[in-house]
């Protein structure tokens, strides 16, 4: 279960950088994602989760506009990894598996962000414009990051 987790939290970052942050820190916040005595405990402190929202609220309207560099690009490509690798080490120290989270959110991360540029040139091609095929991605990076950040079982 926790590599299928980890995997998932490395893939939505991969989808948008910020979104395993903004899940990771209300899971924390709400004690579904126990970070106590950690060195991520900071996580659950009353401000992160606002200030992880805000960011990613920024990254879903950024990335509607026309000159957002691709996600393949490598500062783009790069901070998926970091933010999917971060979300991996959250997850696998709460799971007691820290190898196994940063190796899941690395690989997912990758993988994620090589799919969903594919995915989402390929859902424009049958919309006829990328609008809605950019929402759509939004959607289920949301619905993906509620499950693997455990606030949605």
């Amino acid at each position: 279960m926790l590599l299928l987790q980890v995997f998932g939290i490395g893939i939505v970052a991969g989808m948008r950088t910020m979104m395993p942050l903004v899940m990771l820190s209300w899971a924390a916040r709400l004690g579904v994602l126990h970070l106590e005595n950690t060195s991520l405990a900071f996580l659950g402190a009353a401000w992160a989760p606002w200030v992880c929202s805000a960011a990613g609220i920024a990254e879903l309207v950024a990335d509607k506009l026309p000159f957002t560099p691709s996600r393949k690009t490598p500062p783009q490509f790069g901070a998926r990894i970091v933010t999917g690798t971060f979300g991996g080490i959250v997850l696998g120290l709460a799971g007691g598996s820290l190898p196994l989270g940063i190796c899941g959110g690395v690989a997912g991360a990758v993988v994620g962000t090589l799919f969903w540029a594919w995915a989402r040139g390929k859902m424009a091609e049958i919309y006829g414009k990328d609008m809605p095929a950019a929402l759509t991605e939004d959607v289920a990076a949301v619905v993906l990051g509620l499950v693997t950040s455990g606030l949605l079982y």
